[in-house]
């Protein structure tokens, strides 16, 4: 009898973990909380707004520090199996950029893990990027537009910039110049927050 209702404990336990609603962040480095604790970034700090005013929801963070979008398009399909987010953050394309690679490849990337997202149940909030100035002006001003193109084809809502306000501030950035400090981090969330608080039940 009592393994009988521990087996119905632990049903019962499962399928309330199931019926959490899921965020699942998917970016690189900058939503990993590369070179601060991790509890201090924005994704965390996240979870821990969520536990103060939406209880039912958690905050699964897969982001990878150095991830390109072919990479999340690698990824993305066992993670949205297995977490079956209501949500996904999709905070991926810096590393593309940075690395030069070509922008066509870079959006058809997007625009299928949006789908994929999408085939999933998830809604889709994209964060959006943009490079330093010694990109070059083209190169540069079609990443930007690049973001809104998918955002706007795909249907999904829009960060257009991740870093906005503080991406001037030098005082933000670690030493590498790339990576906000611990303390830029809510200033982060609060630009997630803004898209995001809407898209909440």
């Amino acid at each position: 009898m009592f393994f009988g209702w521990l087996g119905l404990a632990q049903t019962a336990a499962q399928a309330a973990a199931q019926a959490t609603p899921t965020i699942l962040v998917f970016g690189d480095s900058l939503s990993a909380a590369y070179g601060i604790p991790r509890e201090s970034g924005w994704a965390a700090l996240l979870a821990k707004r969520l536990q103060s005013g939406n209880p039912s929801y958690q905050v699964v963070n897969a982001s990878i520090s150095g991830e390109t979008t072919a990479g999340g398009l690698t990824r993305l399909p066992a993670l949205l199996q297995t977490h079956k987010p209501q949500l996904t953050i999709l905070a991926l394309g810096a590393n593309d950029g940075l690395r030069g690679l070509p922008l066509p490849q870079t959006a058809r990337n997007l625009e299928q893990m949006i789908t994929l997202a999408q085939k999933q149940g998830s809604k889709v909030l994209l964060v959006g990027m943009q490079l330093p100035p010694n990109y070059g002006a083209a190169y540069t001003s079609k990443f930007q537009n690049l973001f809104r193109e998918v955002a706007n084809k795909k249907k999904v809502r829009l960060l257009p910039f991740l870093l906005d306000g503080i991406a001037t501030r030098a005082d933000q950035f670690q030493s590498d110049g790339l990576h906000p400090t611990a303390q830029a981090q809510p200033a982060l969330l609060n630009n997630v927050w803004r898209e995001l608080a809407p898209m909440l039940k």
